[in-house]
């Protein structure tokens, strides 16, 4: 996968795109079961600027955010339907529970996340606007969560057993 790149590696790689005054948008999260919730929200980041970078959670990170029995997909298989996305540029996977230490060391001129963020708890704003760069909070597109996705594979699973 090509679009896949080491923390160090993308660290380089900003620092050549800075100098060819690209904006750089950056976004995180799990994207386990990538639905048209997830595919629409990237398309709108990655206007936001020239490149889109994806900071993608860790297996290890997955199961401390999200409990026991996800992530559904490893974090290679994420990174890879990631990669497949034409808005998304690059993907780096990072093992912290948040993604400050990779929005500090990468400092992106556009951060967002989906609108069940509100601008002023996403992680890595204040070094952001410290280096002059924006925090959005993009719109919320209603039904489209994986975790409602598994809820309803569950319950099909559990009629398709009683009947």
């Amino acid at each position: 996968m090509s679009k896949l790149f080491s923390r160090s590696e993308l660290v380089e790689e900003r620092r050549r795109l800075k100098e060819q005054a690209r904006v750089v948008v950056f976004t995180n999260g799990c994207f386990d079961l990538l639905h048209p919730g997830h595919v629409r929200y990237l398309a709108e980041a990655r206007e936001l600027g020239d490149v889109l970078i994806v900071g993608l959670n860790s297996d290890r990170a997955v199961r401390v955010l999200k409990g026991a029995g996800r992530p559904i997909l490893s974090e290679f298989e994420r990174a890879e339907v990631l990669a497949a996305l034409e808005a998304v540029d690059y993907v780096t996977i990072f093992d912290e529970e948040t993604p400050r230490e990779l929005i500090a060391s990468i400092l992106p001129d556009v951060l967002v996340k989906g609108g069940d963020w509100p601008v002023d708890r996403i992680v890595g704003r204040e070094e952001v606007e410290a280096s002059g760069g924006t925090v959005l909070s993009l719109p919320y597109m209603e039904g489209s969560s994986t975790s409602k996705i598994i809820e309803r594979i569950r319950r099909a699973q559990d009629e398709s057993a009683a009947t």
